[in-house]
């Protein structure tokens, strides 16, 4: 049994997700901006710095896994909080718990994504590099040039960011050669208070359209038991995966768009790529 820290631990998929691993006889260290192990506001640097503090209070020196489940949904108004939670919410803590994700060996974190990272058309680019770079004012303002749009496409480009981070991160020598697994699950419609408040705004129609091949919405029990599997040992050749649960939207929209062939022109940096990870692993490049 292992030591879990679960962001997002006071509703929908992330209280789903604790609840479950601690039936497992697991330990998990609930954080939330209420009702949890560690009360923590996401959104600003002190309390992500309490909320890595507190955690290793309780965890000690060694944590087993993280799920980062806390997230912010496209509401109206709250795009600079978006930003914060979704994108600084997870890197921010990660890296402060990178030390003792390291020192179990073999440990396992689920950073939640979202099916919005590739079915939100337009996601303005600028601002899924300005969050990557770390100016969330710069991110806000590129994906709010138009009005209407502003909180989808904030919601968007900053799971797209933070996807972008634990793709790049996950095969760095820092983490998987210390043992993390960093992977990503990207649920799409799930009944939860996040898509409660979704339905009780502008947004109604839009999420009420949306096509799900399977139907209806999923619940948060079904993306819990995800959350189990990519923390035990059938995942342990995992890394920089990203895991869509979304009942068949994502591939209703672009069902020819992944996977994609290597173009030609991207042989030189596949090529530099090899040589590069030969040299760090003292393996033969030839």
């Amino acid at each position: 049994m292992g030591v879990y820290v679960v962001t997002g631990s006071a509703s929908g998929m992330g209280k789903a997700s604790a609840e479950r691993l601690r039936a497992a006889g697991h330990t998990v260290i609930g954080v939330d901006i209420r009702d949890a192990d560690v009360v923590a506001d996401l959104s600003t640097p002190q309390g992500r710095s309490d909320a890595i503090r507190g955690t290793l209070d309780l965890a000690g020196a060694t944590l087993d896994g993280a799920v980062l489940a806390a997230g912010l949904g496209p509401t109206p108004g709250r795009e600079p909080l978006i930003a914060q939670v979704n994108v600084r919410g997870v890197i921010d803590l990660l890296v402060g718990w990178r030390p003792a994700l390291a020192a179990a060996g073999n440990s396992k974190v689920v950073v939640f994504g979202s099916n919005s990272t590739t079915t939100t058309p337009g996601v303005p680019n600028s601002a899924v590099k300005a969050f990557l770079a770390g100016d969330m004012d710069k991110g806000v303002a590129r994906a709010t040039r138009i009005a209407k749009s502003g909180p989808p496409f904030t919601y968007a480009a900053s799971k797209i960011a933070v996807t972008r981070w634990v793709r790049r991160t996950a095969v760095t020598p820092e983490w998987a050669g210390a043992g993390i697994r960093l992977n990503v699950l990207a649920p799409g419609a799930i009944s939860t208070p996040l898509l409660d408040a979704q339905l009780d705004s502008p947004l109604k129609r839009a999420v009420e359209s949306f096509p799900v091949p399977l139907g209806g919405f999923g619940d948060a029990e079904q993306i819990a038991q995800w959350v189990e599997f990519m923390v035990s040992p059938a995942a342990d050749f995992m890394a920089g995966s990203v895991v869509v649960v979304d009942g068949g939207t994502e591939a209703y929209f672009r069902p020819d768009d992944w996977p994609v062939r290597v173009p030609f022109r991207s042989i030189p940096g596949y090529l530099r790529k090899m040589r590069s990870f030969a040299r760090r692993t003292g393996t033969s490049g030839d």
